[in-house]
């Protein structure tokens, strides 16, 4: 099995995700306003799986999802990575954040430290993301990271999006 790294910035230790973030995933998936974009809301057990499906990724991919951790008091305030689920057509960078840590940096904090790791790290030519055209607050951090768009697509889920080209930070 596959050891998952670590990374830290200022303010997280993005981490493994571990069996105890079952309660951060719940509260954020039980959020119908939280995880709209996200294919919420979910029941605690609909939770359980997506946590299980972003530890099964590492272990599949080699890259995946860290739950993200605050060193000043160790709460769980999201998850933020690289994925690339079966049948899409690209890598993703994606996150999400706890309703009570919203609007603090983090997402954007945590979101150049994985870029970093996908450019230097992983060796890719390109780290990219996309949303839902909907998810203005998505949009708004893709742009604040540089973001260029470089495609629109049409993805398995039957939405069209823009992709992002996301810069090294």
């Amino acid at each position: 099995m596959q050891k998952i790294p670590s990374l830290n910035t200022d303010r997280l230790l993005l981490r493994a995700p571990e069996d105890r973030d079952v309660d951060a995933y719940a509260e954020f998936y039980a959020d119908a306003e939280a995880s709209h974009f996200y294919g919420g809301p979910k029941t605690v057990n609909e939770a359980w799986n997506r946590l299980a499906r972003d530890l099964g990724h590492w272990h599949l991919r080699g890259y995946g999802t860290w739950t993200l951790e605050s060193k000043a008091d160790g709460r769980i305030v999201g998850g933020c990575g690289l994925l690339w689920p079966g049948g899409w057509p690209r890598s993703e960078l994606t996150w999400w954040i706890a309703s009570s840590a919203r609007r603090m940096g983090f997402a954007k904090e945590a979101s150049k430290a994985v870029i970093r790791y996908g450019y230097d790290t992983l060796g890719w030519d390109l780290v990219q993301t996309h949303m839902n055209d909907k998810n203005t607050a998505a949009k708004a951090l893709v742009l604040s990271l540089g973001g260029v768009p470089i495609a629109r697509e049409q993805f398995p889920d039957g939405l069209t999006r823009d992709v992002y080209r996301l810069p090294r930070p």
